[in-house]
C-alpha cells in the first residue's frame, strides 16, 4: 500500500460521508491542510496525522508479512506487546 492508495480511499471515503477537507481535519484533530496533503499524495505528510485522519473515516490498516504466517502466532510483535 503506497500514499496514493491511502489518498484515494481518503477521498471516497469523505465524499461519501459527504465532509468537507475542514470538516474531516476538526473530526480527525488536524488541520484542513494536512486532509489536502494527503488527498494530493504529498509524502511528507507524518504518520501520525495519516493515522489520526484514518480513525476519524473508520479506516483501518491492517500489517502483513511472510514472517507473521510462519509458526507460532507468539513470534508477532504485536502478540508480545499484548502480554
Amino acid at each position: 500500500m503506497d500514499i496514493s492508495e491511502i489518498a484515494q480511499v481518503v477521498k471516497h471515503h469523505r465524499k461519501v460521508a459527504k465532509l468537507s477537507q475542514a470538516e474531516l481535519g476538526r473530526l480527525a484533530g488536524v488541520g484542513k491542510t494536512a486532509v489536502f496533503d494527503l488527498e494530493h499524495k504529498k509524502e511528507t505528510i507524518r504518520f501520525d496525522v495519516v493515522r489520526k485522519i484514518l480513525e476519524a473515516l473508520n479506516i483501518t490498516v491492517k500489517l502483513g508479512s511472510p514472517l507473521f504466517s510462519m509458526g507460532d502466532k507468539a513470534d508477532s510483535p504485536r502478540e508480545k506487546e499484548e502480554t
